[in-house]
């Protein structure tokens, strides 16, 4: 990637859960190459915005639910609301 001396770092967040009834560990998938990753990026990059030239930096990390407990409840009403 070249780098462009006009390009400026915006944070965004994109937030999410998966509900499982196995341990963490037993489902997340630790040995994500720097290729997977990238690809991933690409993808976000391409679907989310709509300039070709946007570059999307992400890290994977799962966050304790006793950190994020009103956001997965509202994630939750969202997706299984019966409205």
């Amino acid at each position: 990637m070249a780098q462009n001396p006009n390009m400026v770092a915006i944070p965004f967040a994109l937030v999410g859960f998966f509900a499982t009834d196995k341990p963490i560990e037993e489902v997340i998938n630790t040995d994500l190459t720097p290729e997977e990753l990238e690809e991933i990026q690409q993808y976000l990059a391409k679907k989310l915005f709509k300039d070709p030239n946007v570059v999307v930096a992400i890290y994977p990390a799962i966050v304790p639910p006793e950190q994020a407990t009103e956001a997965v409840k509202e994630l939750e009403n969202i997706l299984f609301s019966e409205e």
